[in-house]
Parts: structure tokens; sequence; C-alpha cells
């Protein structure tokens, strides 16, 4: 058996999706930024964000936005997102290298699609997109983050992650970016599936 450590780390990213969110602006015009502390509860999406944020401040005063998952391969895509705010002046809590950026999406190389139920865009280039509400944005216990909680209303799909014939995600065939103590990575290999999964692996479902 091996003895643990105790350790302090400045960070607790233990590994989560990284989404990019899509939100409206007090102009009109649409922020996009990037974070990685997003949960699923049915369809609701619970989602930590900065407090000093842009995106924080737009879904307190309007409450639409889109939830985009970008796949591994477009991690460049998104940290040139990370050091970009959408807050003008730039909050003193933002890291000394943070700009300024009005336009997210021009910056990202990214496209903006038009949504079906909420105002700000989708990421086109995103393989899953959620289009939501907010439905509750409260301050978490520290009071240094913003807790939402958002009802999906809509989700788009590529259709090659969906499984022919069903409304189903396919496992085998999508694989999220997931930031990991500040490093991005991609899924390994499948090991196994849950009891509980409608949607079994091509080995298995072949050998059944």
């Amino acid at each position: 058996m091996t003895d643990h450590v105790t350790i302090e780390p400045s960070i607790l990213y233990f590994g989560t999706p990284v989404v990019l969110l899509s939100t409206e602006n007090p102009d009109g015009s649409f922020n996009l930024a990037p974070m990685s502390s997003a949960w699923a509860l049915g369809n609701v999406i619970v989602l930590g964000l900065g407090e000093e944020g842009q995106s924080a401040r737009n879904l307190a005063d309007r409450p639409d936005l889109v939830i985009n998952l970008p796949a591994p391969h477009q991690w460049r895509a998104v940290e040139r997102l990370a050091p970009l705010t959408g807050r003008f002046p730039v909050p003193d809590t933002k890291h000394a290298d943070c700009r300024f950026e009005p336009d997210k999406f021009g910056a990202a190389g990214l496209r903006p699609e038009p949504s079906d139920q909420v105002r700000p865009p989708r990421v086109a280039e995103c393989p899953l997109q959620f289009e939501a509400r907010a439905q509750s944005v409260r301050r978490d216990v520290s009071a240094s983050f913003v807790i939402v909680e958002a009802v999906v209303a809509k989700v788009h799909a590529d259709p090659r992650l969906v499984v022919p014939g069903t409304q189903h995600v396919d496992p085998s065939a999508w694989s999220p970016l997931i930031y990991n103590f500040r490093h991005y990575f991609g899924l390994g290999p499948q090991l196994g599936h849950s009891y509980r999964t409608q949607t079994p692996s091509v080995s298995n479902a072949a050998g059944s």
C-alpha cells in the first residue's frame, strides 16, 4: 500500500470538460468565453464562473446562453480565448497578460452560427452545442465565483457523433476536451461502460 503525502495545490482543476460559453453583452453583441467548471444534472447544466468575468455579468441580466463543447483538437482555439476578456476596463483581478477583446469569435478563429431558441449564437465548429437559459445565478460560498444553473432547451450534435436511428451520443465517437490541472487532454480508449448505458460499445455489441 502506497503512503499518501499531504500537498497544498494552488488549483483544484482535477479534470472537467472545457466549455465555450456564448452570452449576450449589454449592447447586443456577443461574448465568447472558455470555462472549465461544468456539470450536467439531467437537463440542467451547472456552471462555475469567475464573478468578475463578462459571462457572469451577462447572465445576471440576460439569461440566454449556449454551452458549446469543443473537441480535443480545438484546444488551440480555446487557448487563444484564454487571455481575453469582454470586460472594459479589464478588472484588476484578471491576470496581468489579460486584454480586452470585443470580437472573441474572430480572435479565436471560430464562426458564430444562429441559434434556434436563444439569442447568443452557437460555435459552428463545436461538435456539441446546448442552447440553454439560466434559471439561477448566484454567488458561491466564497463570494469569489458565480454558480449558474441553466436548463437546456435544445441540443445540436454533429451527426457523426449520433448513434444511427437513436437520440444518443455515441461515446466511442465523442471525446470532450478535458482541462486537467491547467493542461489540455482528450479521452483515452474505453475501459468499460456503466450497467445503465443504453449505448454499449461496438465490441460488446458485436459479441452479444
